[in-house]
């Protein structure tokens, strides 16, 4: 993997998260790790600083939320196409019920705070800076509550920093 400026990444985020998905993980070697598939987020930048930041949102029940609760970083994975079925997989199984990582077939690397994949062809290093449970009465548009929340179990939305692009090579970064 190589690290990048995030200034030159080029890609449309809608595609990259509603289409491509991305892993979420969090964890370390000693502790142990976990990784979920997602789909919802946001990317850009908050706070009135230039440093780019990456939203995502978790349910309560995922085990992948312990981890990023315990954790000051957690990274988000594209990987190519042909890994789609195991990311399906690994956002349909618990790691809390069987070493899902392992039955996936990606290999996992401990580095710089956290865990990603050696399959990668992207991957965002985001530090935490902000978690917040999602609210009944935050909704205006009452649909979206009962299409999404049916039995109350509302995500944390989580804001990490990013602090480090790595691309798997030249030739990605520039079809990004």
């Amino acid at each position: 993997m190589k690290e990048i400026d995030y200034k030159d990444l080029r890609f449309n985020p809608f595609n990259l998260l509603g289409k491509e998905w991305m892993l979420l993980s969090a964890g370390n070697e000693q502790d142990g790790c976990n990784t979920m598939t997602i789909s919802w987020g946001h990317l850009g930048c908050l706070w009135g600083h230039n440093d780019p930041t990456a939203v995502v949102y978790i349910r309560p029940s995922r085990f992948t939320k312990t981890f990023v609760d315990k954790e000051e970083y957690f990274t988000l994975c594209v990987m190519d196409s042909s890994f789609k079925k195991q990311m399906a997989y690994l956002g349909s199984v618990s790691g809390r019920d069987e070493d899902k990582i392992g039955k996936s077939g990606l290999t996992k690397v401990f580095a710089d705070n956290s865990v990603y994949f050696k399959e990668a062809k992207l991957v965002l290093v985001c530090k935490k800076e902000y978690a917040a449970e999602l609210q009944a009465s935050g909704f205006i548009d009452k649909d979206v509550l009962k299409q999404a929340y049916p039995a109350n179990d509302f995500h944390t939305m989580y804001v990490g920093k990013i602090e480090k692009v790595l691309v798997r090579d030249d030739e990605y970064l520039n079809r990004l």
